[in-house]
């Protein structure tokens, strides 16, 4: 779900101040060779019809939410929207966005939504991206509009919607774009992808487990899943932080932040404000407890215990993990722990509650202090587990196809905890060896927040090394990173300067520094095994 904390509330007012003042390019000429764009209005597809195909030049603004601001066509590309009834009680909102057919490198890229879905901001930021390397694109609203990704009122008694929601959205969604695709361009389709974070990374590995030949490779950040014992966590987490004395404030966050850089940061021989593997860094918050009364330097036994459940994770009542914790070293930065966990506003307290009113107890007026994690989790698994869940690890049918599986995860994250992608990644080596050996790779990004930002470098390309390794190259062993000075410009494509650069190496390896070289260089380091 990468949601308000960074590119709706974050995005939003960073996009509303830059589209403005940017300067479109000269309009590319459109080769219509079949046919122009508009011809597509009122298409027949499978599942509903195109709704309207525009021709957009490059530069014009692409307006893609009533009341948000737009962006500039990254090229000119023809817009194609269109809605889909599968099932009675289905409603799907699709775009297809087709490069000029000059341009088009003969490929899809599937794009993920976010959080609860419910339009196109997200998925467009992807497609935009996309089209501006070549690719035809498709994204979905998940089957319903309402006015944030964090309102989950639609899917009260609505059972069809959550299966959209679920898993059938993205599917119906590359059906119609192959369908779209087929009609415009002249050549074939050579290869598609799929690419999405948080919920969209979800969404990625629904398609790999449920529908193998939609894609022929997926990209997924991030992943929201298991989602009922995700969500279950998020309240767990929400109930816990909110006791009486247990909420963290931005000093004690500092406090934290401080305390775990200052024992942490150093371990892989450089100090630059990033815990580059956390999984070596053991710290207790139990050390700043406080020796008297309360104190600004010092945490209250409220505050400890929620601190120990932030990192530790949600645990059943036999003390067993239930859901893993979020690692040390960034409490306190923007968009983690003071948006994602803390107060009686977070992400958690929103997502959580919505899930349990809506998906499982049908009943608006749910609150989260009825929440017990073992029952209600046992109720969410009954009731949507089967349409939710994308925590399968038989891949068969997607390996068979030659099919590739890129992960990754930004250490900072604290929305969905990092460890479990790893978690993940580590269930699917042992269940297949040797096919994950040769089809699945996890990056892990030191310093990355929810999907994207935070002080480390976090801008990369896993479409570039995903399509080279689909394509018949070797597997990527090292995806180069870097930060900006506007983390978020550069990955939409807009204007931003370029800093430090370091190394994604393919897990389990980490990024080890030569003690030679600058350290914000990505020449300066190798990926070896932790510990070497």
């Amino acid at each position: 779900m990468r949601t308000a904390s960074f590119l709706l509330l974050a995005g939003g007012s960073l996009l509303a101040g830059c589209t403005a003042n940017e300067p479109a390019p000269a309009p590319t000429p459109v080769a219509q060779k079949v046919g122009s764009c508009e011809a597509l209005n009122g298409l027949a597809l499978k599942d509903g019809k195109v709704d309207a195909a525009t021709s957009l030049a490059g530069g014009a603004m692409v307006n893609l939410e009533a009341g948000k601001p737009g962006l500039p066509a990254p090229a000119a590309f023809c817009r194609v929207q269109a809605t889909l009834s599968p099932v009675p009680g289905s409603s799907i909102k699709v775009e297809v966005w087709l490069p000029e057919r000059a341009g088009w490198n003969g490929k899809l890229l599937g794009a993920g939504n976010g959080g609860f879905g419910a339009n196109m901001l997200l998925p467009s930021l992807l497609m935009r991206g996309a089209v501006q390397k070549g690719y035809a694109s498709v994204g979905t609203d998940m089957g319903h509009v309402s006015e944030a990704d964090v309102d989950a009122s639609w899917a009260l008694n609505a059972p069809e919607k959550i299966r959209d929601y679920g898993w059938r959205a993205n599917h119906v969604g590359a059906e119609t774009a192959k369908q779209v695709i087929a009609a415009f361009y002249e050549n074939p389709l050579a290869a598609s992808y799929f690419h999405g974070c948080s919920d969209g990374g979800r969404q990625a590995l629904t398609l790999a487990q449920r529908y193998p030949a939609d894609y022929d490779a997926i990209i997924a950040g991030a992943p929201a899943m298991p989602w009922t014992r995700m969500a279950s966590a998020f309240a767990n987490n929400a109930v816990a932080a909110n006791k009486p004395g247990g909420d963290l404030s931005m000093a004690k966050l500092k406090l934290l932040q401080s305390a775990s850089l200052g024992q942490c940061d150093g371990l892989d021989g450089v100090k630059d404000g990033v815990i580059d593997d956390p999984r070596a860094c053991h710290f207790d918050p139990a050390k700043l407890a406080c020796k008297g009364g309360e104190d600004a330097d010092c945490l209250t036994p409220g505050e400890v215990a929620t601190a120990k459940l932030f990192y530790e994770g949600a645990k059943s009542a036999d003390g067993k993990s239930f859901y893993p914790g979020f690692a040390p070293g960034a409490e306190a930065e923007a968009g983690t722990w003071s948006q994602w966990l803390t107060g009686k506003t977070s992400q958690h307290v929103k997502f959580g509650t919505a899930f349990f009113r809506y998906f499982v107890h049908a009943n608006p007026e749910w609150q989260l202090s009825d929440f017990n994690l073992e029952r209600d989790y046992a109720l969410a698994k009954t009731r949507v587990g089967g349409d939710l869940d994308a925590d399968r690890t038989d891949l068969g049918a997607f390996y068979k196809r030659g099919g590739k599986l890129i992960l990754y995860h930004g250490w900072n994250d604290a929305g969905i905890p990092a460890q479990n992608t790893v978690d993940y990644y580590e269930r699917l080596v042992a269940a297949n060896p040797k096919a994950a050996s040769t089809s699945v790779r996890l990056f892990m990004v030191p310093g990355m927040s929810h999907c994207l930002a935070g002080p480390g470098p976090n801008n990369f390309d896993p479409l570039a090394a995903l399509d080279g390794w689909r394509q018949g190259g070797p597997a990527p062993e090292r995806i180069i990173a870097t930060k900006y000075d506007n983390d978020l410009f550069a990955y939409i494509g807009l204007p931003a300067k370029a800093g430090r650069t370091r190394p994604l190496c393919a897990f389990p390896k980490v990024a080890k520094w030569d003690s030679k070289g600058s350290t914000d260089d990505a020449a300066s380091f190798t990926c070896e095994a932790p510990g070497k």
